[in-house]
């Protein structure tokens, strides 16, 4: 993330790399609650360190996962030009997923915890409309029944997602198993009821219910 404002000094820079490393190993295993204290105790520094560098949180999750939501949406880009749109979305939704399973904290953030950045709003807002192109793509080539929507990946991403954050500790690649199952589930799917509309969409991934 680029800052505003003067160059900061050798040491400022080193904190900060400081701060950035260490935040974004806590959050690896522990996920998006790990506190400012938290991490200024495991860095070394005084808490007045972390809040200067990252006086927002917002920020500092920006600042850590940008790169990793960068390759997501490249990712999105390159399953859009999949020949077999089945084959695209399948592939993009393991390879988001494998991403996810390497930070607990990156999974929480692309999956709407209640601390969702612009960061992660823009980069749903450029992937939705290229998940829904492989969708239509899919549905008019008979492989998806007629009536999924884009809003059914968002709930297989979350499904699956919650799979993986239960298991992480004692079984680490049981989301591939559960991916499989809801992917053929909504592949042969008797889609019943009227499809979720935009707003349980962002209730989904933006988590606008509070915990």
């Amino acid at each position: 993330m680029t800052e505003t404002g003067p160059p900061l000094r050798r040491d400022a820079v080193r904190n900060r790399q400081l701060l950035l490393r260490t935040a974004f190993e806590l959050m690896a295993t522990a996920g998006l609650d790990v506190s400012y204290e938290d991490i200024a105790r495991a860095a070394g520094t005084g808490m007045g360190t972390v809040y200067r560098r990252f006086p927002d949180r917002r920020d500092l999750l920006d600042a850590l996962f940008s790169e990793h939501i960068d390759t997501v949406i490249d990712l999105a880009e390159q399953a859009s030009r999949h020949d077999d749109a089945w084959a695209g979305l399948t592939w993009f939704l393991e390879r988001q997923l494998e991403i996810e399973s390497q930070s607990r904290g990156l999974g929480e953030l692309l999956r709407g915890r209640n601390q969702a950045t612009a960061l992660v709003q823009r980069a749903h807002e450029r992937m939705t409309p290229l998940v829904a192109g492989l969708i239509a793509r899919a549905v008019r080539s008979g492989q998806l029944p007629a009536g999924v929507t884009p809003a059914d990946f968002v709930t297989v991403h979350v499904m699956v997602g919650s799979v993986m954050d239960a298991s992480r500790d004692f079984a680490p690649q049981l989301w591939r198993r559960a991916l499989t199952v809801a992917l053929a589930g909504l592949r042969h799917a008797d889609l019943t009821g009227r499809p979720p509309d935009a707003m349980v969409i962002d209730r989904l991934y933006n988590n606008d219910h509070k915990r």
